[in-house]
């Protein structure tokens, strides 16, 4: 995910490397280790790659579009776990994208110890490291209204 049409780099590409200026990206098993130490895992991908390729366990499902009312431990709609500016956050997106932008507006919102995972999703899974596995699809496949 890089160029842009003339060649040159990309805004988003710019956006992305000021973004992730500051942050201290965690690989997988340094995630996995903040997370056993208190650090809330948000797992901000949409709801139909979590229903395809699963979960991390105990990681706080927040849709990117919310995430910020959810972790402003100011604000009247956040989630229990936004119990103060010092919370360690790690945001997990797929391949570790979006996750640098949000982290970034985390840490505009006061949360100076938000950062994200290198790789998203898919580096965590290829890890080895633990993975809630999809629901199963209903038994007869999804609804049709063949006869």
């Amino acid at each position: 995910m890089s160029g842009s049409v003339d060649g040159g780099p990309s805004r988003i590409d710019e956006l992305l490397e000021s973004a992730r200026t500051g942050l201290a990206r965690l690989t997988p098993e340094a995630a996995a280790r903040a997370q056993r130490e208190g650090a809330v895992l948000v797992d901000i991908r949409y709801a139909a790659l979590r229903e395809s390729d699963g979960t991390i366990p105990g990681a706080l499902v927040v849709e990117r579009n919310e995430l910020e009312w959810r972790l402003d431990p100011t604000c009247p709609h956040r989630s229990p776990e936004a119990t103060g500016l010092d919370l360690p956050v790690v945001v997990v997106c797929n391949e570790g994208y979006a996750s640098s932008l949000a982290a970034r507006s985390l840490h505009a919102l006061g949360l100076h110890r938000a950062t994200d995972l290198d790789g998203g999703f898919q580096s965590w899974r290829a890890a080895g490291l633990p993975v809630t596995p999809p629901l199963p699809a209903p038994a007869g496949g999804p609804p049709t209204l063949d006869p």
